[in-house]
């Protein structure tokens, strides 16, 4: 890093840092600080979404999982874009969580089910989920820093020898607590619109880098075709050996897109719009906001693989995986002997000229990463806990891959902008994940004990020590816990405590009349119990699960029993027992939690007795309505009105937002599915394609086409942004009174300010 590129990453920080300062002026009431006054824009919204949507944890774990599984399972998830569009042009989940005008999650909950004690306990469940999987966040930015710019493992301050890694990742989550601590929802939303205008351009200047530095034909293409039988990298017929991430987790994602599309719903941004019409907007322009972290991080995944595996580039490879491996070790121990027969072995492995096309193709099993750790579980073999420091060499040695290639291919200038792309992705989601911990926390376990409303300054108080307490926590779990998956799988299994059990309260809860408490316990505790068994098997499977089966003598018999119970779903699911991991990965236990939970809780629902819930009043719809906001769209009555409600338009909607909405129709469903997927699909059944075809179809679909729309929407949006962030400040300066009682309480099954508003009847 030159002076040049630590202006171009520190001086931006720094102005981002400053406008959150600013936004304590305009705290006027809870709603301001919980819900940025409920007068944001689409714009406003999708634009502070662009920046939220980048994050290091999310370019980490896609490149992750991209270098061991390739694209092609990708392919198989264009048939869940009917369902994922027509949710966000209906505004599925999000359009009546905004009309129950709930500012957290645990209040929805006490609205809907009228059980203080459901509110809290989900709540915990919620935030335990939240902390936990958010929690590696922290060490994950600070490796990517140390590894990015090359720091040292210590540095000393006034005599005293400080670690770099406690220290960055004191520094990330400091960051993320200074802007909450000023502003609240209302300053998360700013700066990341901000941070939005300003990773706009860097995103296209490093994609143009991307794609002039790699040439398609000569590197990427040969280095994509070069795998094994049954683990191609782009032909989605060739998947069938695949593992972790193979067409099953489609099977997962499909139903977790239903029963979880509002699981993580009340963190602020989804209660900031101005109205619920509004809210769904914004998830409309969310589709073309969406081109631009999926283009950024196939290219950075390219850039990774194509520079490991090709001939090309193999002593920059070598030097790559050696600076790599020896900084993972002296991660994972402190011995000087151990850290020195580590140095020895990688230094003994030569460069690897791997010719495509003669030496046998590249395969999970065996690959050029392979000597590497080998040499690592040859010399971790006589420690003690050698099959554990081996898993951990294994995660971290993936997890680290993509920062050390990132430094050793960009150049000056560039190094400065992706540094401080990876800051302001860091700060924009550290933040927004740290409020949505500390929402839940003060709003559904600490507000609910309260018999009259706080005063606004104590209630700040309580959100502002709440934050440092939870960053606390977070940077406490960073220091102490030990990677041992991939982060993809870790983020699974850590958010399954929550998503295990709690989608059907919510979907059924929103869009039910018949669930009671009773139901939404049911649900809640079926999926966790199963989630927190496989945590707890994962994580002791290696030190103590297997060593004790083992020493038994049951080790063989257990093993054939998991491979007896995945047959019937062979080869999607193989449970195939190792001393160093469990048979069950993360996505197959979370399958497993999301089934129970459905059957506990319509099972539960059908055998109530209870009367039917009234859900009109708790989405202020009928004689319950609020004056000034628009009614939910009729029922159609012509075939024109079927096809209005298919792109989500009613009423409500101006000329330029039916535009919005049938732009959405059009790209999603006709080039998404039908072009890029359905016709490819019988296309394929008919006259299959070759590999090489199907190469093509990903520079197509997945390069070319993106990186035009992102040429265009950049544009767009950046004006967008602008234009939106002047009508947020107006709005908010030019506003009426705000209700001291809109604050997140309820009483009777209805907050505090709708109860002023009309009381428990109209």
């Amino acid at each position: 890093m030159t002076f040049l590129d630590w202006a171009i990453a520190v001086v931006p920080t720094f102005a981002v840092l400053c406008i959150a300062c600013r936004m304590r002026r305009h705290m006027r009431g809870m709603v301001d600080y919980l819900s940025a006054g409920r007068v944001c824009g689409r714009y406003v919204l999708t634009v502070g979404d662009i920046a939220n949507g980048i994050s290091i944890l999310s370019i980490v774990s896609y490149c992750e999982m991209k270098y061991h599984a390739g694209y092609s399972v990708n392919i198989w998830g264009a048939a869940l874009i009917p369902v994922s569009v027509t949710m966000s042009v209906f505004g599925y989940c999000t359009y009546r969580f905004r009309e129950t005008r709930a500012q957290s999650f645990g209040q929805f909950i006490e609205m809907r089910y009228g059980s203080r004690a459901l509110r809290v306990f989900s709540s915990t469940v919620r935030t335990f989920a939240e902390i936990l999987t958010h929690a590696i966040m922290p060490a994950i930015a600070a490796r990517f820093f140390l590894y990015y710019l090359g720091m040292p493992e210590t540095f000393r301050v006034l005599g005293v020898e400080i670690g770099t890694f406690p220290a960055a990742m004191a520094l990330c989550v400091s960051l993320a607590v200074f802007v909450i601590w000023h502003g609240g929802v209302l300053g998360i939303i700013v700066t990341d619109t901000i941070q939005g205008l300003i990773c706009l351009p860097i995103m296209v200047l490093l994609c143009v880098f991307l794609l002039r530095r790699f040439g398609w034909g000569a590197e990427i293409e040969p280095v994509l075709l070069d795998r094994a039988a049954g683990e191609s990298f782009v032909n989605p017929y060739q998947i069938a050996h695949l593992r972790d991430f193979n067409a099953f987790t489609l099977v997962v994602s499909a139903v977790s897109l239903v029963l979880h599309r509002a699981s993580w719903i009340g963190s602020g941004a989804d209660s900031a719009a101005r109205s619920p019409h509004e809210q769904r907007m914004a998830g409309v322009l969310g589709t073309w906001r969406g081109f631009f972290s999926p283009l950024l991080y196939v290219l950075v995944s390219l850039a990774v693989l194509t520079l490991l595996h090709h001939e090309r580039f193999a002593p920059e490879a070598r030097s790559v995986r050696l600076e790599l491996a020896g900084r993972v070790v002296r991660d994972l121990t402190d011995d000087a002997a151990l850290r020195s027969r580590a140095d020895a072995a990688f230094a003994a492995i030569p460069v690897q000229r791997h010719r495509i096309g003669v030496d046998p193709p590249m395969s999970d099993a065996e690959n050029l990463d392979t000597p590497w750790i080998d040499a690592a579980r040859a010399v971790f073999a006589d420690e003690p806990r050698g099959a554990y420091l081996t898993q951990q060499f294994r995660s971290l040695y993936h997890q680290t891959m993509m920062s050390v290639t990132m430094r050793h291919l960009l150049g000056r200038g560039m190094m400065g902008l992706f540094c401080l792309l990876a800051i302001l992705a860091m700060v924009s989601t550290d933040d927004s994940f740290l409020f949505a911990s500390v929402r839940t926390i003060v709003q559904d376990m600490l507000l609910p004990f309260f018999r009259a409303p706080p005063p606004m300054r104590l209630h700040v108080w309580m959100i502002r020590i709440a934050a440092v307490a939870v960053a606390l926590v977070h940077w406490t779990v960073s220091v102490t816990m030990a990677q041992l998956d991939f982060v993809e799988l870790f983020i699974v299994a850590a958010t399954s405590v929550w998503l295990g059990g709690c989608g059907p309260m919510i979907v059924f809860g929103l869009y039910g009349r018949r669930g009671t408490a009773r139901t939404a316990w049911a649900s809640l505790l079926s999926g966790m119990a199963i989630s927190v068994g496989a945590i707890l098997c994962q994580r002791l499977w290696a030190p103590a699960i297997y060593p004790w089966l083992d020493a038994h003598g049951w080790a063989p018999a257990v093993g054939r029993a998991f491979e007896r119970l995945s047959a019937p779903l062979h080869p999607w699911v193989v449970w195939k027992m190792t001393p160093e991991k469990f048979p069950v990965n993360s996505y197959e236990s979370f399958f497993l939690a999301m089934m129970a939970s459905l059957v506990a809780y319509v099972a539960a629902a059908l055998c109530s007795r209870a009367p039917l819930f009234d859900l009109d009043r708790m989405l202020h719809r009928g004689r319950w309505r609020i004056e000034g906001e628009a009614p939910p769209p009729p029922a159609p009555r012509s075939w024109r009105g079927a096809l209005r409600l298919l792109a989500g338009i009613g009423p409500e909607h101006t000329s330029g937002d039916r535009i919005l909405a049938w732009s959405v129709v059009a790209y999603s469903y006709g080039w998404k599915f039908l072009a890029c997927f359905a016709l490819l699909v019988a296309w394929n059944a008919v006259s299959p394609w070759s590999d090489h075809g199907w190469a093509l179809y990903f520079l197509v679909c997945h390069v070319l086409v993106p990186t035009a729309l992102v040429a265009v929407t950049s544009v767009w949006f950046t004006i967008g942004g602008i234009v939106g962030l002047r009508r947020l400040f107006r709005d908010l300066r030019l506003r009426a009174d705000v209700d001291p009682l809109d604050n997140g309480m309820v009483s009777d099954g209805v907050s505090l300010s709708d109860r002023e508003r009309f009381g428990k009847t109209k």
